[in-house]
């Protein structure tokens, strides 16, 4: 619950501070201004269907959904990103725009704006530092990247106050744009990752086989296939051979796996002289193969 409350806290201060930018933005004539309101309100979308999905998320798994609802935090993210996207290409557009045809800009209710951003975003990325999710915690380290994000205005805007240089509003506009693009690109092939069912990048399949092999009873181990739902919650399947069948063998397979990362795990024992079916899906692992 305490969760839950404090992304809740988070969405509520984020949307209203980007619907007062949206207008601050419009107000001053500062297309920086703009593009962070923009930014914010995809924050506030993302931080909102956080909230949404976070009770989603916990649902059990039932009938429909047999891996359970954690993919739908992934759904949330897709949404999100892809705002984050295309208002950053808008920003660079009317950005560039301004460098040829510059405007007026009211430097000193910029400089307000901007204290008032980053005194807010502070706020906001306290109300999520603490909590038992991952969702939460990266619902924090967009807080605490907007708080940067509006430092580099108010620098920005007390430059332009004593210098009358506006075209430094549209430089600082296209840089700010170009970070989000840049972090929400990664973020979308990290989803195109997920729904490819790619290992991991942090698992280390060469690695993972090599320590199995390390358990007594362990003679070979194959078909390791290894995917994530969320980029949290790994899954491995594996066939382990052996020569006598042994429960406890499973379990300290289970052991191992854990410290890779991996807590869901389908395990299936064989025996030295059986047959090994689907030999077209076994795993090559060789010196030429990259997880």
């Amino acid at each position: 619950m305490k969760t839950e409350k404090n992304i809740l806290v988070a969405f509520v201060l984020n949307s209203a501070f980007s619907l007062i930018e949206l207008f601050g933005g419009l107000i001053t004539g500062s297309i920086a201004i703009l593009s962070d309101s923009l930014h914010d309100l995809g924050d506030a979308l993302s931080i909102g269907l956080s909230f949404i999905l976070e009770r989603k998320s916990k649902k059990k798994a039932d009938l429909h959904y047999t891996y359970g609802y954690v993919r739908y935090s992934v759904m949330g993210s897709i949404f999100t990103t892809l705002i984050l996207l295309i208002g950053s290409i808008f920003v660079i557009y009317e950005a560039i725009k301004r460098i040829f045809n510059p405007v007026t800009i009211n430097y000193s209710g910029m400089i307000i704006l901007a204290i008032l951003g980053v005194i807010i975003n502070l706020g906001a990325a306290y109300f999520t530092k603490e909590g038992d999710s991952l969702n939460q915690k990266a619902v924090n380290l967009h807080m605490l990247e907007d708080v940067l994000g509006w430092v580099v205005v108010l620098i920005g805007a007390i430059l332009m106050h004593f210098t009358d240089i506006a075209i430094i509003d549209s430089i600082l506009s296209i840089l700010v744009a170009l970070f989000i693009f840049y972090n929400a690109f990664k973020n979308i092939i990290k989803i195109g990752d997920l729904f490819l069912e790619k290992t991991p990048d942090d698992i280390d399949i060469k690695a993972l086989k090599k320590d199995l092999l390390t358990i007594k009873g362990v003679k070979d181990v194959h078909h390791i296939h290894i995917r994530s739902l969320d980029g949290f919650n790994n899954f491995a399947t594996m066939h382990i051979v052996t020569e006598k069948y042994d429960s406890a063998l499973k379990e300290k397979v289970r052991e191992r796996l854990q410290g890779f990362k991996i807590n869901h795990s389908t395990i299936e024992i064989e025996l030295p002289n059986e047959d090994c079916h689907n030999k077209q899906c076994e795993l090559k692992i060789d010196k030429k193969h990259h997880h």
